[in-house]
């Protein structure tokens, strides 16, 4: 390693040094109110259909869309 590069890292490195460190204020409170199994029913039900239906249609009929007509 060369001088100039080795000058390079050690500056690098300073640097990382007087950056300060941002940590998350997290607190946690018990919930205002209880989800019931109906409403986790429905938001579980909503996500499936949203997310997973859509990429499921791709993939199945992923050799139709190989296919050049």
């Amino acid at each position: 390693m060369s001088l100039s590069t080795a000058q390079l890292l050690r500056g690098l490195t300073g640097l990382t040094r007087r950056l300060p460190v941002q940590r998350a204020q997290i607190h946690s409170k018990p919930p205002r109110e209880e989800l019931g199994t109906m409403d986790v029913a429905v938001r579980l039900t909503s996500c499936f259909l949203c997310f997973l239906l859509p990429s499921d249609w791709v993939l199945s009929h992923l050799e139709s869309y190989k296919k050049r007509e």
